[in-house]
């Protein structure tokens, strides 16, 4: 790691090199919502200007931007002519006994330019890294688009109701190529690769001093005494296991509309399901990867029609489950960051906050009266 520090003159003057020579998105208000405060979303820009570098949060995620709603995996031609069987840019693969059939998938990604991303998001993109670049099953789509994507971070003073501190999600030192502390009328810049170091060189910057270091230190104590939402996330996964039966997730559960809006706004969820459709010609098909919620209705739906989870108390359970409890891909580790946009989102007034206390007062309460799963009944 290189540190630097550069005047938010400069900077601006840096970003809008970037942005305006490369495909870029940024933060900017899109609307407004019915309390009157402004509503942000990741959206193409073309200059310094189009940024709101003073947002708060965007609604949405920057994970869809490395793993879209929907994706395109692999496209089938029926009928291959001699040009398809040339070779492409992309990787094409030739099956049948007869060469009657071409599949193409492409693992080609445009680059693209990031500015504004939270230390929680990024270490969001660092878990979907551990399960999507280091896993047993490494994914050449996901690779691609991180790997051409140059990421600036920036902090930023919590919201009330985020609870990234208590994740120990608040801060990030690795999943950017550029990172910026806030230090007055500069910006001490975290340079974490050979390509921000080279972009940088052609803008005036200096190495920080000791006047430089202390007001880093003051941001962070800012930043990290600003969070006024804590949760207590001690020995959670345990509490997980102990309290799989409990009543609450059937409290919680009969309020979820299993409409899938936790997931989706989520930085770290990647669940999703695999189509295969056929073109109206007969000549042409494609199989496609789309997000998915472990509590929508039919996510446990086997062949046959059975439901492993019908009621909503198991399917909650289980999103919470994977959240804090953790699948064998990451290692058993909390994959939530603490930026609550589901406790945002929830139309029914689900909050990570007050399931985790339920499940904790519960604990510690001893209750012995514990009905069964739902699942049981």
């Amino acid at each position: 790691m290189i540190y630097k520090v550069i005047s938010k003159n400069e900077f601006r003057a840096f970003v809008d090199a970037l942005v305006s020579n490369n495909r870029s998105y940024g933060p900017q208000q899109v609307e407004t919502d019915r309390n009157g405060n402004p509503v942000y979303q990741y959206a193409p820009v073309q200059s310094v200007d189009d940024i709101a570098f003073d947002y708060t949060a965007t609604e949405s995620s920057a994970k869809h931007f490395f793993l879209p709603f929907r994706e395109e995996l692999s496209r089938f031609s029926f009928e291959p002519s001699e040009s398809d069987r040339l070779p492409h840019t992309d990787l094409e693969l030739v099956h049948g006994m007869e060469n009657d059939w071409t599949q193409k998938i492409n693992y080609e990604a445009d680059p693209v330019v990031l500015v504004g991303l939270r230390p929680c998001d990024i270490s969001a993109l660092n878990i979907l890294d551990d399960v999507l670049l280091n896993g047993h099953f490494p994914s050449p789509y996901y690779l691609a688009k991180r790997k051409n994507t140059f990421v600036i971070g920036m902090d930023h003073l919590p919201l009330p109701d985020c609870f990234c501190k208590s994740m120990n999600h608040h801060t990030v030192t690795t999943g950017f190529n550029l990172f910026c502390s806030d230090i007055g009328d500069h910006y001490y810049l975290s340079i974490n690769s050979s390509k921000a170091f080279n972009f940088l060189k052609k803008f005036e910057t200096r190495d920080p001093n000791d006047d430089d270091n202390c007001m880093l230190v003051e941001r962070r104590k800012q930043i990290q005494n600003g969070f006024t939402t804590e949760i207590d996330v001690t020995a959670l996964p345990t509490i997980l296991d102990i309290e799989f039966d409990s009543p609450v997730w059937g409290k919680w559960g009969n309020k979820c509309l299993n409409c899938g809006t936790c997931a989706m706004v989520c930085p770290s969820c990647y669940c999703y399901s695999l189509t295969e459709s056929f073109d109206t010609s007969l000549k042409v098909a494609k199989r496609e990867k789309q997000l998915y919620s472990c509590n929508l209705v039919d996510f446990a739906v086997v062949a046959g029609g059975h439901n492993f989870r019908p009621k909503n108390g198991d399917r909650l359970k289980y999103r919470y489950y994977h959240q804090h409890r953790g699948f064998a891909e990451n290692g058993n580790q909390q994959i939530c960051v603490g930026c609550n946009r589901c406790g945002r989102a929830c139309l029914s007034g689900i909050n990570p906050k007050d399931v985790i206390n339920d499940l904790r007062m519960e604990k510690e309460s001893c209750l012995t009266c514990v009905s069964s799963s739902p699942g049981k009944r």
